[in-house]
């Protein structure tokens, strides 16, 4: 995951500075690994494999976008093309122009450099950070699943609930946020309370919440960590379907919805 993340960094910082011929870039090979890597950037035979190997999985990821009113699906790739050519020293990127807004949206979270350069070695948090400074204003309170997810974790369960946590804990430390820890149907999500990319955040945590139980859903049988269909309303919520929810956040959300409806009739 660490190495397909700063390499991913790389190709965003790549896009963002330097000019575009065709839907193309070119760069030397020691240029781009400055970019992927601004700690160590020193080019050898390993990092060479390293950067080929990680340009290869990201070349292979694909993306497929669909819309409300249309049945039409458009797919493509994260990075269309990748050529590493070791006799010029050249980097050659070539990425679909459908988009470009996702790689600048990707640099714009980026550009908060402070909070970047304070995780430095710290890849889970910093994975976490993009993710996390991307949500909108107020977002859902995101589980604990959905960051395992985010992260691409393959250890044991525990070693992975142990991960989240501290890249958390390690956001948290450098003031860029406040967030609580719920559990509630012995599921855990993460309410986030205060973002601030300058670090001027109080590190204080507020206490870990536990949510009274509540009637399940019996509508929902979609199984946890699975992705409910963005196109899918949640109560006839337009606004909510752009998130990517899994199951357990989706009957989250509607028993606080359900708590709200039946404190308004009280």
């Amino acid at each position: 995951m660490s190495v397909d993340f700063k390499t991913w960094m790389g190709i965003i910082r790549t896009y963002a500075n330097h000019p575009i011929n065709n839907d193309t870039i070119s760069l030397k090979f020691t240029e781009f690994l400055k970019l992927c890597t601004p700690e160590n950037y020193r080019s050898s035979t390993a990092s060479r494999k390293r950067i080929d190997a990680s340009l290869r999985r990201l070349a292979s990821v694909t993306l497929s976008f669909t819309s409300n009113n249309s049945s039409k699906v458009y797919t493509t790739h994260l990075v269309q093309s990748a050529l590493l050519d070791p006799e010029s020293d050249q980097v050659v990127l070539q990425v679909d122009p459908k988009i470009f807004e996702l790689y600048q949206y990707d640099h714009k979270v980026l550009m908060q450099l402070k909070a970047i350069k304070e995780l430095a070695k710290k890849e889970s948090a910093q994975a976490l950070y993009t993710f996390i400074e991307s949500l909108p204003p107020n977002p859902i309170p995101i589980s604990l699943t959905r960051l395992k997810n985010r992260l691409n974790l393959k250890t044991r369960a525990n070693s992975q609930n142990a991960t989240v946590r501290k890249a958390l804990e390690e956001l948290a430390s450098i003031g860029y946020l406040q967030y609580t820890e719920i559990k509630k149907d012995g599921k855990v999500y993460f309410q986030i309370h205060k973002r601030d990319p300058d670090l001027n955040l109080n590190n204080t945590q507020p206490p870990l919440e536990v949510v009274e139980d509540e009637e399940e859903n019996s509508g929902s049988s979609v199984l946890e960590g699975e992705l409910c269909p963005p196109a899918d309303p949640i109560d006839g919520d337009d606004v909510l379907t752009v998130h990517d929810l899994t199951a357990e956040e989706l009957r989250y959300i509607r028993s606080l919805r359900s708590q709200k409806k039946n404190s308004n009739a009280s």
